[in-house]
């Protein structure tokens, strides 16, 4: 049977297949129905990061609320690299601008680190996941990375993987290139660490040269704000052992 296409993209928690409906969130409900003003009969997209991505048809548009039904997969399942990004949080507006462009590029899990020399005194979780999944469902990515609580790095390390790689981008230049790092290490499980504007404080910088899976890296001759130094160690990342090969 054939659909007309659907431009309107959802992120939801329930299970997608064949036939099954979803009652969608009350905010979701508001914007397909008042705002888009979709009806009984039109099509919107669904994913939910583990059943790839459905066509589903509206069934009910109206005061009780809105329902969908999955008529159609439009694409299977498929996993981003196994990359995390660890960041200082900054000032509210950049931090949201840290959380929407891990998304896009591919980040499973975003930590929020607290260091020495870290501004923000809390980080507003629900407000990151949300951006993060407005960016996928504007992006056309079927996965949303896990926002983990806020940790400070002392304990962070401590109980750091030994199988994950920390590609921790070191402000003072002391660091080797990034991607002679990347290639020199290999494929494998990443993490990127961002610290805070004001940079990693001395001892900070010593736990980390201690953990043997820290490599030590410049992103170039230009001291970057954090926010594009996230976005430009997870595009070298990507382009050296990701999914931009």
């Amino acid at each position: 049977m054939a659909h007309p296409p659907a431009k309107i993209r959802l992120h939801v928690r329930d299970p997608l297949g064949l036939d099954a409906e979803v009652a969608l969130a009350r905010d979701q409900a508001h914007y397909l129905a008042t705002v888009m003003r979709r009806e009984a009969g039109e099509s919107v997209r669904l994913f939910n990061g583990r059943d790839g991505e459905w066509l589903a048809e509206i069934v009910e548009a109206g005061r009780k609320g809105v329902r969908v039904r999955c008529v159609e997969v439009l694409a299977t399942q498929t996993e981003p690299p196994d990359l995390w990004l660890l960041f200082a949080p900054i000032k509210k507006a950049r931090t949201d601008f840290i959380a929407e462009k891990a998304c896009e590029m591919g980040c499973r899990r975003l930590i929020p680190v607290f260091t020495r020399f870290t501004n923000a005194e809390r980080v507003n979780r629900a407000r990151l996941e949300a951006h993060a999944i407005e960016a996928a469902e504007q992006c056309g990515l079927l996965s949303v990375p896990e926002v983990e609580e806020p940790v400070s790095l002392e304990r962070l390390l401590a109980d750091w993987p030994s199988e994950r790689r920390l590609l921790f981008c070191d402000e003072s230049g002391a660091g080797v290139p990034a991607v002679s790092a990347l290639t020199t290490a290999g494929a494998g499980p990443w993490a990127v660490l961002i610290g805070p504007e004001g940079g990693f404080a001395p001892e900070e910088r010593t736990r980390l040269s201690a953990l043997n899976a820290a490599v030590a890296v410049s992103l170039g001759p230009r001291i970057l704000r954090a926010d594009t130094a996230a976005v430009a160690a997870l595009t070298l990342f990507q382009a050296t052992l990701g999914d931009w090969r």
